[in-house]
């Protein structure tokens, strides 16, 4: 059903969605910059760039599958205002037309990739490997699937990728950070300091005498608003998710039976082969192969006469599943071992397939795999029964029924939280235990008001219906409501005022020739001590701001530094300082030198490009972009 247009939002949806789009977009060269060139293009033209067209089509499709991959992450759409607001238009459009620079640089350069190639680093990529390290082509399905692409498309595209990455590596090659630098950094993130400390606490405020009233009420006008009520909101809410549906116990065995049966070859352990595999351009140049082998010469001898290394052929101790050609795949497992095949026609090329060692497979029991196999049958069902309940509760809230009258007639538990602040409280202080772990529900209220018909929230995998059904807004208290908070805020900033004096008062001591043990001494306090730590140290009992002043302290100097919310401070002196050799053969160097060079390389590849796309020219259609991105609604 239509729901009204959604703002973006500039609170912890905001923020949230930032998260996503960093680690989405910030992929290759997704920052960088692209000419600012806008002129007329027809209708069917968003941008040029040399030779090479970026149709509108084109672009809606990647900026639709970018916002949906988004989307999928977060666990919600996301609107095209709120894209718009996060600058996902302008990083997609500018990823698009760098890599468009790029394909046209490579085609420029006569650069070029085998589909055996391809397909080797296909094979070789973590992302579609299964727990065993082995290529599972489920997975790898699942994955570009995911990413909205089709095997076709995707292995059409990692082809481009990897041209791209030839034209970074040859910029890359040989350069690396100076030495200097490396050093320098090095010495700053190694360098380490002891110091000795004490720290004072409430006990050395002293006593702090009751504020009469006229103190308490002078103070309290002076920060009423710490003492506000908060907005509060009563909210209710539904929720519908398989884990609140599915009962794994509910499934008989015979249905778990069915479906071991159905992955009774993927539950055990499959037959394993070592397979090697060498393509042909042609099946006339296989064939010739073929009968060499035939005649004596090796495989391995053939593989080398054509320039093939054993990374080239070799595809290791594979399962069947693991081949993603299919004729490869019954080609390996039908040949006895040491033999080589025919000539077989697979996607990409004919081939000749040669197998080594052969590891039999082992039949899996159904006990072992009876309360998974359930479990998994059990959410299922109960994925659809969300979905069926979705539909009902999305007419009924089009019908006008309200999320509590739509629940009652479904048959579903509503919570009502009379009143909650921003921060999940009831005005008791306490958190509410009504909203389990996880659920957003009372940002989301804040951001509605009442009446608003809402869009559900989505949560592990099921929906979360709610309706603001009231707001009490903020307000001044009086003194009377709120004096003992009032008092206690008092006393707390007696206590941080008096210490703070004590602290600068120890360190001008200091600070004139005096020992810290003798000041120590003399205020009852124990002398610590902290050795030989970095400026990334966790220490105990040591807050990060007193060692991030230790070093911005001179060896021998003295320093202050509040903690705890300034009810406590630390006096301190910094007794040693010393910079580690740098041994410019240890594994920290060889990482930092990486991350630097990485760096580096970035940088240039970003300043190359943007000259790239200067020298073939890159031009927009700042209308057909508008209208892609919903700019111009």
């Amino acid at each position: 059903m239509l729901r009204g247009m959604r703002k973006a939002s500039s609170n912890w949806l905001g923020k949230t969605i930032m998260a996503v789009v960093m680690g989405v977009l910030i992929v290759s060269f997704g920052i960088w910059g692209i000419a600012d060139i806008f002129r007329g293009f027809g209708q069917s033209t968003l941008a040029t760039i040399g030779h090479t067209e970026i149709s509108t089509n084109e672009f809606r499709q990647l900026y639709t599958e970018k916002l949906q991959q988004i989307g999928r992450q977060f666990g919600r759409p996301l609107t095209t205002e709120q894209a718009r607001a996060f600058g996902i238009d302008r990083q997609v459009l500018q990823q698009t037309i760098a890599e468009a620079a790029l394909d046209e640089e490579a085609r420029r350069l006569g650069l070029g990739q085998s589909d055996a190639e391809t397909m080797r680093t296909i094979l070789a990529d973590p992302n579609f490997k299964s727990v065993g390290g082995a290529f599972d082509p489920a997975r790898f399905q699942a994955v570009i699937r995911q990413f909205g692409f089709t095997e076709q498309r995707y292995i059409a595209d990692q082809r481009r990728v990897s041209l791209r990455r030839q034209i970074a590596g040859s910029l890359s090659a040989g350069l690396e950070p100076p030495k200097t630098m490396i050093e320098v950094l090095s010495r700053f993130q190694n360098e380490q300091r002891s110091i000795e400390y004490v720290k004072l606490d409430a006990a050395q405020a002293g006593t702090i005498d009751q504020p009469s009233p006229e103190a308490l009420a002078g103070y309290f006008d002076d920060h009423k608003t710490q003492f506000r009520a908060p907005e509060y909101r009563k909210i209710a809410f539904v929720m519908v998710t398989p884990e609140e549906i599915g009962k794994w116990s509910d499934v008989s065995d015979e249905d778990a039976k069915k479906l071991f049966e159905q992955r009774r070859d993927r539950l055990g352990t499959p037959e394993k082969r070592e397979v090697s595999q060498m393509v042909f351009p042609n099946a006339e140049e296989a064939a010739a192969a073929r009968g060499r082998i035939a005649s004596g010469l090796s495989f391995d001898d053939l593989a080398k006469e054509r320039g093939l290394s054993a990374s080239d052929v070799d595809l290791g101790m594979v399962a069947k599943s693991a081949i993603i050609d299919p004729a490869v795949a019954d080609a390996a497992f039908s040949l006895p071992s040491g033999e080589v095949s025919q000539p077989v026609q697979g996607k990409f090329g004919t081939a000749l397939v040669k197998i080594g060692k052969i590891e039999p497979g082992a039949e899996p029991a159904y006990e072992n795999f009876a309360a998974g196999l359930k479990k998994e049958i059990a959410t299922e069902r109960a994925r659809t029964k969300v979905a069926e309940l979705r539909d009902k509760m999305e007419d009924e809230r089009g019908g006008g029924a309200s999320v509590v009258e739509a629940a009652k007639k479904l048959g579903l538990a509503a919570v009502t939280i009379d009143a909650v602040d921003r921060s999940g409280r009831l005005p008791n202080g306490q958190l509410t235990t009504d909203i389990p772990p996880g659920l957003d529900v009372v940002s989301q209220a804040f951001n509605s008001d009442v009446g608003v018909d809402n869009d559900p929230i989505s949560f592990k995998g099921g929906y979360v219906w709610y309706d603001v059904l009231g707001v009490t807004p903020s307000r001044e208290r009086n003194l009377d409501e709120v004096k003992d908070q009032v008092e206690a805020r008092w006393r707390g900033d007696q206590i941080a005022s008096r210490l703070k004096t004590k602290a600068a008062e120890m360190v001008q001591k200091l600070d004139q020739g005096g020992k810290l043990a003798d000041e120590a001494a003399a205020a009852g306090l124990k002398v610590e001590t902290a050795s030989g730590f970095r400026r990334d140290a966790s220490l105990p009992g040591v807050p990060a701001g007193a060692i991030a002043a230790a070093f911005r302290t001179a060896k021998d100097g003295v320093g202050q530094t509040a903690i705890a919310g300034a009810n406590e401070w630390i006096v301190f002196r910094v007794t040693d300082v010393s910079v580690p050799p740098v041994d410019m053969a240890s594994d920290d160097i060889k990482k930092l030198k990486e991350t630097l060079q990485r760096g580096l390389t970035d940088e240039q590849l970003a300043q190359y490009v943007t000259k790239l796309e200067s020298d073939i020219g890159t031009s927009i259609n700042e209308a057909a972009f508008a209208q892609v991105t919903g700019a111009n609604n």
